[in-house]
Order: C-alpha cells, then sequence, then structure tokens
C-alpha cells in the first residue's frame, strides 16, 4: 500500500505544498489499517525558492509528529485499510474512501486533487485481495467541487448518492465533472450494495447545506467531511463553513454515533473519537475567549480613531477582538493541533460573526 502528499489548486491545497516542500522522512504516528502506526515526515525549515530570499515571511510553529500521515508512494497516493473492505485514499490534503463489494466498489467522494489516483488505488486493492476493481457507485458527501469534482472521472453509468440539496447545488453549478446524483433523499437513506451497508444521514446544514454523515456500522467506521481535521487546527474561516452554528453543533452529533474511525476528507491521517474532542475543546475556548474580548475592547476607542468611516471602526474594532481572543487559544493548542497559530484568528472573526449575527451576542434594541 502506499502514501501522503501532493497538492491542489483549491483553496486549502498550499497546506500540501508546504508539507511536501518541508518533509523529511521520520517516525510519526498515523491511523491506518485499523489502527497502526506508519513512518510520516517531520516539519524542517523551508528552503526559499531560487529567486526568492523570503524575507518577511512569517515563522509558524512546527506541524506535530502526530499530526502527519502515512507518506505517499511515488504515483502520489496512500491507501490504507480502515477495518475488513473499506479503505481510505489520500494524497496527504485530501482524502476519499471506498468499499469493495461481491457486487463491485462503492466509491466516497471523488477529490479533484487525488483524481485518477482513485481508480488506482482501487485497482491495487482489488488485485491484492482479488476481488472486482468496477466502481457501480459514488456517494457524495456535499456538493464543493474539491471534494466531488473528479466524479466525473467515473463515468455515466455510475449511480450517485447524495442529499436532495446535493443535486439542487450540482445542477446549479453545472459541472461535467460533479454530476449532480439520481439518488436522493432528505433525512435518511440506508445503501445495501453487495451484501453491504451504508447509513446516510442529513442532520441539518453545516459545512455547507447538503453535508452528510456517512456510517459504515459493520466497520467502526464514520465519514464527516470539513468539519474536525484530525490533528490540525481549522482551516480558515472555520473551514470557509456556511452555517456556524450548524458547523459548531456537528462535532457533537458525529460524536453520537459508536465509531472508532473517523474520514474527515482532508489531510494525511484517520482520526479517531479523541481527534473530535479535542476539536469540539478548540471550539469551546474560543468561543470563551470571544465572549470576554467583545466586554474589553473598547468600541469607543476605534469610533473616536476613524469618526465617520464606519467600516474603519468596525473593521478595526472587530480586528482587535478577534486578536486578543485567538492569541490564547492558539498558544494554548500550538503543540497539539497543527497550525494554531496559523489559522485561528480567521476562524475567531467567523466566529465572533457567528456569535452577533445569529445569536444576537451584544446587541441591544434601542430604546
Amino acid at each position: 500500500m502506499s502514501s501522503s502528499s501532493e497538492s491542489g489548486t483549491d483553496r486549502r491545497s498550499f497546506l500540501a505544498r508546504v508539507a511536501a516542500a518541508t518533509a523529511v522522512p521520520a517516525a510519526a504516528a498515523a491511523l491506518v489499517a485499523g489502527g497502526t502506526a506508519t513512518a510520516a515526515s517531520a516539519a524542517t525549515p523551508r528552503t526559499p525558492a531560487a529567486g526568492s530570499s523570503g524575507a518577511g515571511l512569517p515563522d509558524y510553529a512546527p506541524v506535530p509528529a502526530g499530526s502527519l500521515g502515512p507518506a505517499v508512494n511515488s504515483q502520489g497516493y496512500y491507501v490504507g485499510r480502515v477495518k475488513d473492505n473499506l479503505y481510505w485514499v489520500t494524497d496527504g490534503d485530501y482524502q476519499a474512501a471506498f468499499l469493495t463489494t461481491r457486487d463491485g466498489v462503492v466509491l466516497f467522494d471523488a477529490p479533484p486533487t487525488i483524481g485518477h489516483n482513485l481508480q488506482r488505488a482501487v485497482d491495487e486493492i482489488a488485485a491484492a485481495n482479488g476481488t472486482s476493481n468496477k466502481v457501480t457507485h459514488i456517494v457524495h458527501s456535499h456538493h464543493h467541487s474539491d471534494h466531488v469534482g473528479a466524479s466525473g472521472l467515473f463515468g455515466r453509468h455510475v449511480v450517485r448518492i447524495g442529499h436532495e440539496e446535493n443535486r439542487r447545488l450540482l445542477r446549479r453549478d453545472n459541472d461535467p465533472n460533479k454530476p449532480a446524483p439520481e439518488i436522493t433523499f432528505a433525512d435518511r437513506y440506508t445503501l445495501h450494495v453487495g451484501g453491504e451497508r451504508v447509513e446516510l444521514a442529513h442532520h441539518g446544514s453545516n459545512h455547507s447545506p447538503d453535508n452528510i454523515y456517512i456510517r459504515f456500522p459493520h466497520h467502526d467506521a464514520l465519514m464527516l467531511v470539513d468539519i474536525n481535521i484530525p490533528g490540525w487546527a481549522p482551516f480558515g474561516a472555520l473551514n470557509f463553513s456556511e452555517d456556524i452554528q450548524g458547523y459548531l453543533a456537528a462535532p457533537a452529533k458525529a460524536l453520537s454515533y459508536p465509531w472508532k474511525y473517523h474520514i474527515a476528507g482532508h489531510m494525511g491521517r484517520l482520526g479517531k473519537r479523541a481527534d473530535v474532542t479535542v476539536h469540539q475543546q478548540y471550539l469551546e475556548d474560543l468561543t470563551a475567549s470571544l465572549k470576554q474580548a467583545l466586554g474589553t475592547v473598547d468600541y469607543g476607542v476605534y469610533a473616536a480613531k476613524y469618526g465617520d468611516n464606519t467600516w474603519a471602526v468596525v473593521k478595526t474594532w472587530l480586528d482587535e477582538v478577534c486578536r486578543q481572543a485567538a492569541a490564547p487559544v492558539a498558544a494554548k493548542y500550538t503543540g497539539t493541533l497543527a497550525a494554531a497559530d496559523v489559522f485561528t484568528e480567521s476562524s475567531a472573526f467567523s466566529l465572533v460573526e457567528s456569535l452577533r449575527l445569529d445569536l444576537g451576542l451584544g446587541s441591544a434594541i434601542h430604546a
């Protein structure tokens, strides 16, 4: 089996490029093959590209070894067993999964950064196990191109499944690389293929309106994409989630299911329940820190400085609120969550706006 990190061109792919540019072989914990540790990479100082001194670039904390996954093979992917006939594939930045059955293969997401390596991973497992390599079904976790933008590689005769909102949004996008699903559901759907069962559920909007929970009841696994990223702080703006309150509620819903392995859609390793718990605590700490900063950063200072330029007043005030709130949280989680010092302030802005706009924190009705 193979391993981790070639980059893509989407909004988060630079993380993989940084990992690839700074990696040297070292031992790092990664959950593969049902929880076995494998070799990974350790961060070293980056050498600036030719023609660039790198002067003025910020310094960030090293990536903890436990946040990294297994190394990718020469073709740029790693495929590992989750449990029994459930497998996961990563390029070090994105993840997909597939289930081999007696009637073919069910694929879960098709990130374009992995692209044709998805079929190569399936072929590798099929050859090793003497099973079919034909992909018959694709389940879409949600509609975002970075997770289903290679679905079209598998042709028109594959059965695609997703939430009913997934079909609406993909029809709106009208992208031949991500065809809309033929089978949709509103709340729950059980997929039966080749003697296997997969439970799909929609518990409301979170990262996106159509993001679903994919449970493998016989494989101790849950696939929930773009919520918790195992070993990492959220990408900027809380993973660019569209419903922040739904995003905050999603980890508890995930933990209400029995599972051992988490396929998160991002970065190089499988997740476990402890990863979701750490993610929850990080969000709770950031929420508490923001509430404190909102009560202590003096809006009047910025109003006095910028006067009628309301946008400047609000921007500088919120910038300081987020800076003060993020600093202790980033410090607390540096060494535990990779990039806690990179994106916590960005996530603080998304969270504080949800606190103000969704929950009305600080709002007062004019007398």
